[in-house]
């Protein structure tokens, strides 16, 4: 009877080791080829990416997504050797990925923006930009948020969704930008004097480009006040600066030429009572 016992253990022993022990080593198998190819895979991606030239930020995040996913893929075909139905595995993953899509909705419209900003690019480290309501120098573009830094050294976070989602202005994207002025000059000034002084102001400074041409002209006439438009063009790091010391030696040479740059100011006219009886 012992005899008897001890051949059906071993019948059954061999069975066992001959059916799960080939799908184990099949498994081990498939794990170790399946992350040899993700990884091969991944470092694909990073060197499509480099010779791209895309952001720096865009090849790990690209990298990183793509290894996952072909090991989520290598895991469903190791359940599968061991008769687990990979469908329903699949449908599972499935409805546990809409759950947590629905209660991270903020979260993964953070990341879905995250994503079309490393794609797109329409900024990159070191502009001077103004979105979601901050104007700074973008210090990173991250996946769920991107880093201002504000022109008085405070770093802003703001969350993609609203650096994507709304428009963005972006500083020094362009080789040139515009300074815009408004400078006033008394209804009793001799314009093209004045005109001649502003001109000579613009010229005389470097940084100021000749292409395109800068413009001077009358724009309105004010309350108390003639208006000129001084439309002079720089390169976007001299903007501040070109833009301070213009503002401050237009008024200089206004002076010079004998212009006044007038006050507000209003007439009040009064009437008595009985006058007006």
């Amino acid at each position: 009877m012992q005899d008897l016992d001890l051949a059906g253990l071993a019948d059954m022993a061999v069975a066992l080791v001959t059916t799960w022990g080939l799908r184990v080593i099949g498994a081990i198998v498939v794990l170790l080829i399946g992350r040899w190819v993700a990884a091969r895979i991944k470092r694909g991606v990073i060197l499509a990416v480099e010779r791209a030239g895309a952001d720096e930020t865009l090849a790990p995040f690209l990298s990183g997504l793509v290894y996952w996913l072909a090991l989520a893929v290598v895991i469903v075909a190791v359940l599968g050797l061991f008769g687990v139905p990979t469908a329903s595995v699949v449908a599972v993953l499935g409805a546990a990925g809409l759950a947590v899509g629905l209660a991270l909705q903020g979260t993964l419209s953070n990341f879905a923006a995250g994503v079309m900003l490393l794609v797109f690019r329409p900024l990159k480290v070191g502009d001077l930009v103004e979105v979601g309501g901050s104007l700074g120098k973008v210090a990173e573009v991250g996946i769920f948020s991107s880093v201002l830094n504000t022109p008085d050294n405070v770093r802003i976070i703001v969350p993609n969704s609203e650096v994507f989602g709304k428009p963005i202005k972006n500083y020094t994207a362009n080789e040139t930008r515009r300074i815009d002025l408004v400078i006033g000059v008394s209804y009793g000034d001799d314009l093209s004097v004045a005109k001649a002084a502003i001109e000579r102001v613009v010229a005389a400074d470097a940084r100021v480009l000749k292409d395109p041409a800068p413009q001077v002209a009358v724009s309105n006439l004010g309350d108390s006040s003639v208006d000129f438009v001084v439309r002079p063009w720089c390169t976007p790091d001299a903007y501040w600066d070109v833009r301070f010391e213009m503002t401050r030696r237009i008024k200089e040479e206004l002076e010079a030429a004998g212009c006044t740059i007038p006050f507000p100011q209003r007439d009040v006219h009064l009437f008595r009572a009985s006058d007006a009886a």
